[in-house]
C-alpha cells in the first residue's frame, strides 16, 4: 500500500488522539475508580497503534501496544490506578507526542523509550495481564430492528449505554397530503438535536434535504429524555401522522475492537481529498453530562471535509486581490458617475461582503487547539513547585485566525508558568492568608466587536507594588521620581520590561528575565495589547486583546502632501480638527488638551520625513488620536481621506524592521499606501 498520500491524515489523527488520550488521563486521576474513561483512553490508543503499524511506524505501535496493555489491565480490574502509574502513562503518551512531531518534521519517530517500556512492563507483570483483543473475521454490521449499524456507529451507541443516555430508533411517518416534507424534516431534526445527538438515519440526511423518500423515515438516536417524551415533542410537528420509539438496549450490541488489517482497509478506502479521516475514530466522550457522547458529524458524514491549509491561504491571496479590484470599480464608477455601473458596483460589493465573512470564517479556529496542552502543563508545574492547583478553562470555543493561532501560544505558556510560579503560593502561605489550600487559574477566552480577549487570572499573591518599583528603579527602568507619579496600573505593567524579573531564585519555571516582555512583543506585532490588573494578596489578571483577523483590516486613510498613510482603525479613538493656538509645548514635546488629558502629537511628516514643497501655515491641524493600552498620542496629518477596508501586504524581506510602519496596501487607484504602526508611535 502507498502510505505517502495518507501521511498528512496519519499525522493529524494521531495528534487528536494523543489530545484525548491527554484529556481523559487528567479526567481519570480525578475520578481513578471510574473505568470508563480507562475505555476511552484504551480506544484512543488501540486505534493509534492500528494506524502507525498500517504506516510502518514500528517503534510508536509498538510503544502504544506497550501502554495498551497496562490500561486493559486497569479497565479489567487487574491493576488499580495509582498516582505512579499515571505518571508512567503521562510519560508515554509525551513520547508518542514527540514522535508523532518528528515524524511531522520528516523524520522515522524513532526515539530512545526503552526505560519508559521499561516502567510499563513492570506495571503490567504485577498481575496477570491478558490483552483480550478480538481478532475475527466476520462482518462488522449489526442488523437492530429497521437500521444496519456498522461498527462506529455501535461504539457510539455502546458508550451512550456505559454514560446512562438513552439510546432511541425513531420512526416518523409523515401524512399523504404532506406538500413541504423537506421542511417538516428539518423541524423534527431541530428538535431532536436540542436534547441529543442524531447517529444515523435512513434515508441519509442528504437525501431527506433533497424529499427523496416516501412519507417515513427512520432516526437512530441518543439522549437523555425518554422515549415517551421524545415521541409526545415529534408528534407536535404540524403534517407528523404517526411517530413509533423503539428503545434499543445493550444486549443487541457487541462491540468488537478491531485490529491493524481492518484499520489497514479503511485507510485503502480513503479517496483522497475528499474523506474526513484515514480511519474511523473514536469520538470524543461528552465534556458535560448534558450531551451525548457523539459528534453531530456522524449523522451527515460527509458535511465536513478536511482541506489543506494552504488551500485557504491561497483563497485568501485570490480573495484579497478582488478586495483591491473592488476598491478600483469603486473608484471608476465613482469618477463615471453612471446609473447602472454604480448600482453594478454597489451588488457586487455586497456579495463580495458576503463572500468575505465565509472565507474569514473558514480560516477561524478555535482556542480550545491552544488551550488543551495547558491541563497537563499545569499538572506537571504543580509537582514541580509543590504547588496545589487547579484550571479553569472557559469559551475554549472561542474562534480566531489561524494565523493569530500560530503565533498566541507561547505567549500564553509564559503568562500562565507566570502565574503559577509568581503567583499561586504554596499551600501553607496560602492557608496562612486564610485562603484555600488549592490554587486556581482560570483561563477565559471571549468575543467583543472584533476583537478575542484571553485572560489569565490568578488568586495568587498578587503584584507586590514596592518589590517592583524598588526593581525597576535598581534596574534604571524608571526614575525615583517617575516611580512617585505612577499610577497602579503603571507600576504592574513594569513587569513586561525587557530583562525584568523580582525572583529570588532562578528556575526552570521562570526567574531569568525573560518571556514578559517577549509575550508583549509578540501580542503587539499581532496588532493586539496587553494589560495587568492586579491585588495584593487577591490575585492578577492577565488580560491580552487581539484582532479576529489579521488579513483584512479597516483603516482611516490620511494624506501627508501627497502621500497616502493608513491608519488602523483599531487603534482609533477619534479623529478631530484643532486650531494651531491650542497646541502647547511641555517638557520640549508638542501636546494638547484632549478631554482634560495631556496628549502628546505626533507629526507624521517629520516621522517620515516627508518632503514639503512649500512651509504650511496653517490655522487649523487635523489630529487622529490614537491608543496604546491606556496611553494616548495625537497624530498630525493634513487631511483625512475617509475608511476603507484594505488588504494588509508585507513589506518583504529587503524593507523589514521600518520604524512604525507596519506593512503596505494596494489602493484602487493603483497607489500604494503605508500602514502605520501605532505601537511603535506611542512611547
Amino acid at each position: 500500500m502507498e502510505v505517502n498520500q495518507y501521511l498528512e491524515m496519519f499525522i493529524e489523527e494521531s495528534k487528536e488522539h494523543l489530545q484525548a488520550c491527554s484529556e481523559h488521563l487528567l479526567e481519570l486521576e480525578k475520578n481513578p475508580d471510574d473505568l470508563t474513561i480507562v475505555g476511552e483512553i484504551f480506544r484512543s490508543a488501540h486505534t493509534l497503534k492500528g494506524m502507525s503499524a498500517t504506516m510502518g511506524f514500528e517503534d510508536t505501535a509498538d510503544l502504544t501496544h506497550k501502554m495498551e496493555n497496562v490500561l486493559d489491565a486497569i479497565r479489567n480490574e487487574k491493576i488499580h490506578v495509582t498516582p505512579e502509574i499515571l505518571d508512567v502513562v503521562f510519560e508515554s503518551v509525551d513520547h508518542l507526542e514527540e514522535m508523532v512531531m518528528d515524524i511531522a518534521s520528516g523524520g522515522d519517530g524513532k526515539r530512545d523509550v526503552s526505560a519508559t517500556v521499561a516502567k510499563l512492563k513492570l506495571i503490567e507483570s504485577g498481575e496477570s495481564v491478558v490483552a483480550e483483543v478480538a481478532a475475527t473475521a466476520e462482518k462488522e454490521v449489526f442488523v437492530a430492528s429497521t437500521l444496519e449499524y456498522d461498527s462506529f456507529e455501535q461504539t457510539v451507541i455502546t458508550q451512550s449505554f456505559e454514560q446512562d443516555f438513552n439510546a432511541l430508533e425513531i420512526t416518523v411517518r409523515l401524512r399523504e397530503d404532506c406538500l413541504l416534507k423537506a421542511a417538516r424534516v428539518f423541524m423534527v431534526f431541530e428538535i431532536l438535536e436540542k436534547d441529543g445527538d442524531v447517529i444515523k438515519s435512513s434515508p441519509t440526511v442528504e437525501k431527506l434535504e433533497d424529499e427523496q423518500f416516501d412519507q417515513q423515515f427512520h432516526v437512530a438516536y441518543v439522549t437523555k429524555e425518554s422515549a415517551e417524551d421524545m415521541q409526545k415533542k415529534l408528534l407536535k410537528v404540524s403534517e407528523v401522522e404517526e411517530v413509533i420509539v423503539v428503545p434499543l438496549t445493550a444486549e443487541q450490541f457487541k462491540y468488537s475492537e478491531r485490529e491493524e488489517a481492518t484499520v489497514e482497509a479503511e485507510v485503502v478506502d480513503v479517496k483522497e481529498e475528499s474523506s474526513v479521516v484515514p480511519s474511523a475514530p473514536t469520538p470524543k466522550p461528552a465534556k458535560t453530562p448534558e450531551k451525548a457522547p457523539t459528534a453531530k458529524t456522524a449523522a451527515v458524514g460527509n458535511k465536513t471535509i478536511r482541506v489543506n491549509i494552504e488551500r485557504l491561504d491561497i483563497l485568501m491571496n485570490l480573495f484579497e486581490e478582488l478586495v483591491i479590484d473592488r476598491g478600483r470599480l469603486q473608484s471608476i464608477a465613482t469618477e463615471v458617475n453612471h446609473n447602472e455601473l454604480n448600482e453594478t458596483v454597489e451588488r457586487m460589493s455586497r456579495v463580495m461582503g458576503d463572500l468575505q465573512t465565509i472565507i474569514l470564517t473558514m480560516r477561524m479556529v478555535p482556542v480550545e487547539t491552544v488551550f488543551n496542552r495547558f491541563p497537563k502543563m499545569i499538572r506537571q508545574l504543580s509537582r514541580d513547585l509543590n504547588k496545589k492547583i487547579n484550571l479553569e478553562i472557559i469559551g475554549a470555543e472561542t474562534e480566531l485566525d489561524r494565523t493569530v493561532i500560530d503565533e498566541i501560544g507561547d505567549p500564553l505558556v509564559h503568562l500562565i508558568r507566570n502565574s503559577v510560579d509568581h503567583g499561586i503560593e504554596n499551600p501553607a502561605a496560602r492557608l496562612a492568608k486564610g485562603k484555600p489550600e488549592d490554587g486556581t487559574v482560570v483561563l477565559r477566552a471571549y468575543h467583543s466587536g472584533n476583537y478575542v480577549f484571553i485572560e489569565i487570572e490568578d488568586d495568587g499573591a498578587g503584584i507586590n507594588r514596592d518589590r517592583v518599583l524598588a526593581k525597576a528603579i535598581s534596574k534604571g527602568v524608571v526614575t525615583q521620581e517617575q516611580s512617585l507619579v505612577m499610577s497602579d496600573k503603571q507600576i504592574n505593567e513594569l513587569i513586561l520590561a525587557s530583562g525584568f524579573s523580582t525572583a529570588d531564585v532562578i528556575s526552570d519555571v521562570s526567574g531569568r528575565g525573560v518571556g514578559l516582555d517577549v509575550v508583549k512583543t509578540t501580542i503587539e506585532s499581532l496588532g493586539g495589547n496587553i494589560s495587568i490588573e492586579s491585588t495584593q494578596d487577591v490575585g492578577s489578571i492577565f488580560s491580552i486583546q487581539l484582532p479576529l483577523t489579521l488579513s483584512i483590516i479597516s483603516v482611516m486613510l490620511v494624506e501627508i502632501e501627497k502621500e497616502i498613510y493608513a491608519i488602523p482603525l483599531s487603534s482609533i479613538i477619534e479623529t478631530s480638527i484643532i486650531r494651531s493656538s491650542e497646541i502647547m509645548n511641555a517638557h520640549n514635546q508638542k501636546v494638547i488638551d484632549f478631554r482634560g488629558k495631556v496628549v502628546p502629537l505626533v507629526f507624521l511628516e517629520e516621522i517620515f520625513e516627508v518632503p514639503r514643497k512649500q512651509e504650511q501655515d496653517e490655522e487649523f491641524r487635523s489630529v487622529v488620536i490614537v491608543r496604546k493600552g491606556e496611553k494616548l498620542a495625537g497624530l498630525v496629518v493634513d487631511s483625512f481621506i475617509g475608511q476603507q477596508e484594505i488588504v494588509l501586504k508585507s513589506l518583504g524581506n529587503y524593507l523589514t524592521n521600518i520604524f512604525a510602519i507596519s506593512g503596505a496596501t494596494i489602493l484602487g487607484n493603483g497607489k500604494v499606501a503605508l500602514i502605520v504602526d501605532c505601537n511603535a508611535l506611542i512611547k
